[in-house]
């Protein structure tokens, strides 16, 4: 599958006049900080939750397809993408193990192709080991199951998702060993609570509530994965990795794109009193506008490539990491550099609250806040690069 071809069947799936209705809605629901309810329903309604699952991962050319829609959808509404980016990642790590021929969650996309929506419950305050430890208290059952007690914070999809996909630690699990065991939970299980408590500067309408653990009771054929704590080579860590990087990095380049189209259009449309000519003459400002753009060219060259190696199998494996945290970071630092630069030649009117170009800004900043942080993102290119610290 080519990039045009990809391109245009995107745009089938995302036309524009859909996309201004999304646009349309976006500031009522940041001023709010409601969800993105009707978004979500269109998004339902033409099949773009089974986005992966039509075209999953692999020859067909998934990840390339599902990165491409992201970013194009986050240029209209960045938040409702992000939201959706949660369950569009489950799909993408079952279509990416599948692919590599490892089944284990073969019906995450069968059932989300029956509409089934997938959020993250992995998140943790305090935790920065992310997935190679947790603080969430897990207990062996007597009837072979287990019990999961902890807090899980940035829950996106909170008002509508019907499969969590939660995990936590079992001391002792086998060998005196502790286990992190990876399950998922439908909507409705008892000791599941959401925390509405969502009020944050950006995405605020992807309404990312705590969600509380507290004694839920999960039956032992739920564990889809055990693991040892610690980093390992399982193959659900690269593909939860590489789905979460990617496509947050499409994310973040669909802001990048639009606050780039604002401040194109607030260069060419005003016009300097003193100097009586357009502000896009004016080789200041050309020169400010011209680094974010080169930055959001760099992204957008490491975002294609990445995504055809992933569908190819292909990659030097001990460098993904590297290049997937620093496809992340490049994406999020292109999407802060081009709202910044948006703000400062927009004018006056775009530091008001409700203007897009101010929101897109807000919601550039939750990129740091992703893993992997920028810091994270650095030891991890480090490591590729000079091996472990020693001592």
């Amino acid at each position: 599958m080519t990039i045009t071809t990809i391109a245009d069947g995107v745009g089938h799936l995302l036309p524009d006049n859909l996309l201004e209705r999304f646009r349309n809605r976006a500031g009522g629901y940041d001023a709010t900080n409601t969800f993105f309810a009707e978004d979500f329903e269109e998004l339902t309604g033409i099949g773009y939750l089974r986005l992966l699952a039509d075209t999953p991962p692999g020859d067909a050319g998934g990840m390339a397809r599902a990165a491409a829609a992201q970013r194009r959808l986050a240029a209209a509404a960045p938040a409702t993408a992000l939201g959706i980016n949660m369950h569009l990642v489950w799909t993408a790590v079952a279509g990416l193990l599948a692919d590599r021929g490892d089944s284990s969650l073969r019906f995450v996309l069968d059932e989300a192709a029956q509409g089934e929506v997938f959020a993250f419950g992995v998140s943790e305050p305090g935790n920065d080991a992310v997935l190679f430890d947790s603080l969430t208290r897990v207990e062996r059952l007597t009837d072979g199951g287990f019990a999961y007690t902890g807090t899980k914070v940035f829950t996106s999809l909170s008002p509508v998702w019907t499969r969590l996909g939660i995990f936590g630690k079992l001391e002792g699990a086998g060998g005196g060993n502790d286990a992190i065991l990876h399950a998922f939970v439908p909507r409705g299980t008892p000791g599941v609570e959401t925390l509405e408590d969502w009020d944050p500067l950006g995405m605020r309408a992807t309404q990312s509530h705590t969600t509380r653990l507290l004694d839920v009771r999960v039956p032992a054929d739920a564990v889809f994965r055990t693991l040892p704590v610690g980093p390992n080579a399982d193959p659900l860590v690269f593909g939860i990795f590489a789905a979460f990087e990617t496509l947050i990095a499409s994310v973040y380049l669909g802001i990048a794109d639009r606050a780039l189209d604002l401040a194109v259009d607030a260069v060419t449309n005003r016009r300097s009193h003193v100097g009586d000519r357009a502000l896009s003459d004016d080789p200041v400002l050309r020169n400010l506008l011209a680094g974010p753009a080169m930055r959001r060219t760099g992204a957008d060259a490491e975002l294609r490539q990445v995504t055809l190696d992933l569908d190819a199998r292909s990659g030097e494996a001990a460098q993904w990491f590297a290049r997937l945290v620093t496809l992340k970071t490049h994406a999020v630092e292109a999407a802060v550099a081009a709202t910044t630069a948006a703000l400062h030649v927009g004018g006056g009117s775009g530091f008001s609250a409700s203007s897009e170009v101010s929101r897109l800004h807000r919601d550039a900043l939750a990129g740091q806040f992703h893993p992997s942080t920028e810091e994270s993102a650095r030891a991890t290119v480090a490591t590729a690069l000079l091996g472990p610290m020693s001592g």
